[in-house]
């Protein structure tokens, strides 16, 4: 039986693994029924790196370029096999090829709003959605931690994975952060930098580095958005009152520059009307009820917190005689 298993078997003297698709991580070498031959030729090719495992003991890892498989050059197997006096019959192990490109076009996308404190608006919650790309950087960790024995390992198979924790990392980032949604919004690529540093150390973890992050995308829900939209106005009207001046103003610069008499007569008849409401008395403050009802509901959407809620009540209610 024994001789039979003998002439069974092949002896493989070329090693190697063309990629011939795409987003494959790591691939398996097939040894069914086969062992390798003694000065067996392995070729590693720019973009690989070949891991050798023996029993679930990882062994030699293997760089670019053409090798001679021999004792010599296979340290960590040879004092696992316990081989001090080199070997001259072909041997069994598994060999596991890793490729080294860069995974790109790796989509990114909270499923959630996440929230955050906004320095300008108290605690919102924002989408963000981009791509990234990763590569792997240590086969060893990878291996143990990521593809294990599996024949063929792909980008689709850590997809799921990798989702979650970047989602999570970002959570985490967010909450720590004191930063303006209009800031992010406004310097995406910076922004998607910081990002980037935060994320590489967990990547790291599983023996990968992340070549690449970007924030494609950062909005606001339809109706914090509103509010947003709401408060900016207000903020940049800034002062009503100084508003319709300059308003009426510029009207009557533009009615000057009319042809006619009646052009020179609007554009007096505005100037008047401003003369006449400067002087008027001040128009009364709204009702301080009236304002509180309505920072509350800001502070509902989300607009402001509650904290800075209570501390305008607080004013507001002291104006009250």
């Amino acid at each position: 039986m024994g001789i039979f298993n003998f002439f069974g078997k092949q002896l493989i003297d070329v090693i190697e693994w063309v990629e011939t698709e795409n987003g494959i991580l790591s691939y398996r070498f097939p040894m069914t029924d086969r062992e390798i031959q003694n000065g067996a030729q392995l070729t590693v090719r720019s973009s690989q790196l070949v891991l050798f495992v023996n029993e679930g003991h990882i062994g030699d890892l293997f760089e670019a370029g053409m090798h001679t498989i021999a004792t010599n050059n296979l340290p960590v197997l040879t004092n696992l096999k316990n081989w001090d006096k080199g070997f001259n019959s072909p041997f069994k192990s598994d060999l596991y090829f890793f490729s080294t490109r860069d995974q790109l076009d790796q989509r990114w996308g909270t499923t959630t709003p996440i929230v955050f404190r906004d320095k300008d608006y108290g605690s919102i919650r924002v989408r963000a959605h981009g791509t990234y790309s990763y590569r792997i950087k240590n086969p060893k960790i990878f291996f143990s931690k990521v593809s294990g024995t599996r024949d063929v390992f792909t980008t689709a198979d850590l997809e799921g994975q990798l989702r979650s924790v970047i989602i999570t990392n970002l959570a985490s980032h967010f909450g720590k952060i004191q930063v303006s949604f209009i800031d992010m919004a406004s310097n995406q690529m910076e922004f998607s930098q910081v990002l980037k540093n935060a994320l590489a150390p967990s990547l790291e973890e599983y023996g990968l580095e992340l070549m690449n992050f970007l924030v494609q995308s950062i909005s606001l829900p339809e109706e914090l958005q509103a509010s947003l939209d709401k408060v900016t106005s207000m903020r940049m009207v800034g002062d009503l009152r100084k508003y319709a001046e300059f308003q009426s103003a510029d009207s009557i610069s533009i009615a000057a520059k009319n042809e006619g008499g009646a052009g020179m007569g609007i554009g007096m008849a505005m100037g008047q009307n401003m003369v006449n409401r400067a002087s008027a008395p001040e128009q009364p403050a709204e009702d301080p009820i009236a304002t509180i009802k309505k920072l509350h509901d800001l502070m509902q959407a989300g607009v402001l917190s509650e904290s800075e809620f209570n501390a305008k009540k607080v004013e507001l209610l002291g104006k009250i005689k």
